[in-house]
């Protein structure tokens, strides 16, 4: 569906794009009232000053990932500018992210794959991973899943399947081997423990 219909439809039911302010690798929806859709609606971002917000019904701020940034922007969600007030494309965020981060297409790819599969998509930073994946949201479930990103020509040591193995089994969630190829798409691979 083209950028164009989606703005039509989030028009013809009411929704409003919501107003996001880009400024050195920040991406914050700023409007207490509006921002907390985002939230409400796919758990996306992170409310300010709030740490786990206890219920969906808040007034707060809310951060974006960059690649939350650049999904909800791809999907007609929210108009990003920049500090000089300008309206800022896709080209332009991605150019941004890619500056900052490492293999910044990798990330934005598996998570695209995640979110379009239905899956809620949060940080894994607390767990050593890239992602962890919900089935329904944060404070709903507990996410089953742990997503790694590699390159499709990238080692795999021993080492590091037996680091990540032991992890996800101490916390009681299934490791995910996403591998992106040359043309952005995505295979996952799943381990687990098995008794002998």
């Amino acid at each position: 569906m083209s950028t164009n219909i989606l703005m039509f439809l989030c028009l013809v039911n009411g929704m409003s794009k919501i107003s996001v302010r880009y400024s050195e690798g920040r991406a914050i929806a700023y409007n207490p009232k509006e921002a907390p859709r985002l939230f409400k609606e796919g758990f996306y971002g992170r409310p300010i000053g709030i740490g786990k917000p206890k219920t969906l019904d808040f007034e707060a701020p809310i951060q974006l990932s960059l690649y939350e940034t650049l999904y909800l922007l791809e999907n007609g969600k929210i108009e990003v500018f920049n500090t000089d007030n300008k309206l800022m494309t896709f080209t332009d965020i991605l150019s941004e992210a890619k500056k900052i981060y490492e293999d910044f297409e990798l990330v934005y790819y598996v998570y695209k794959d995640l979110r379009k599969k239905g899956y809620i998509v949060r940080p894994g930073m607390k767990f050593g991973t890239t992602f962890a994946v919900y089935e329904y949201g944060p404070g709903i479930d507990h996410a089953p899943f742990l997503v790694e990103i590699m390159k499709k020509d990238s080692k795999l040591k021993t080492t590091d399947i037996v680091g990540a193995g032991r992890l996800t089994h101490t916390v009681r969630k299934k490791l995910l081997l996403a591998v992106v190829d040359n043309n952005g798409d995505v295979n996952y691979y799943m381990f687990k423990w098995v008794k002998f």
